[in-house]
């Protein structure tokens, strides 16, 4: 007997493929331009310190920066390690989505951050993402596949002295065309 909360329906087995999608901002399509402007006014950013310094117009190239300050130094007066990552989260994954276009899904899946140095002064990520890489990428998802893939971004001081390696993993998803 079926209570008021739980109605007695037959299983249906699922006869369209489950779409995944992407968020808010990925519909829009911002320009680099304005992508860089809305990051730099994101208080997430704003507040600790990071800034995009350039985004390619074909996000192929991001620039990103985190000054030492007040409210990103721990305890022993270097950069906090979550702030080391922060600076480095979103942005292989959104230069592979611009690139790839809409019929593609581009997930964080994992990252993981290998500190080398204590981290003082301005910290720089170069993120590189060239066109070739992405053509391989199209490559291995073939008509219908989905692959994980791993990059690896260099922070690095003022002196060029390396101060942590942050891996992502990109869980990348070619959409069924319906």
């Amino acid at each position: 007997m079926a209570t008021p909360l739980q109605p007695q329906t037959p299983h249906r087995p699922q006869t369209r493929p489950k779409i995944i999608k992407q968020g808010f901002l990925a519909k829009r399509m911002p320009s680099a331009r304005m992508l860089r402007w809305v990051f730099n006014l994101w208080p997430t950013f704003r507040f600790a310190g990071v800034r995009v310094r350039a985004i390619a117009t074909d996000f192929t190239v991001a620039k990103v920066e985190l000054r030492l300050g007040l409210l990103n130094r721990n305890y022993v007066g270097t950069a906090f390690g979550g702030t080391l990552y922060a600076m480095t989260d979103p942005f292989y994954m959104l230069m592979m989505m611009r690139q790839l276009g809409s019929g593609y899904v581009v997930w964080d899946r994992a990252g993981a951050v290998r500190y080398l140095a204590p981290g003082k002064g301005v910290i720089t990520a170069n993120f590189e993402l060239p066109a070739a890489e992405v053509a391989r990428v199209r490559g291995l998802l073939g008509d219908s596949g989905k692959l994980d893939q791993t990059y690896t971004v260099d922070l690095r001081d003022a002196a060029n002295q390396l101060i942590a390696q942050v891996e992502k993993t990109l869980y990348i998803r070619k959409l069924v065309s319906a």
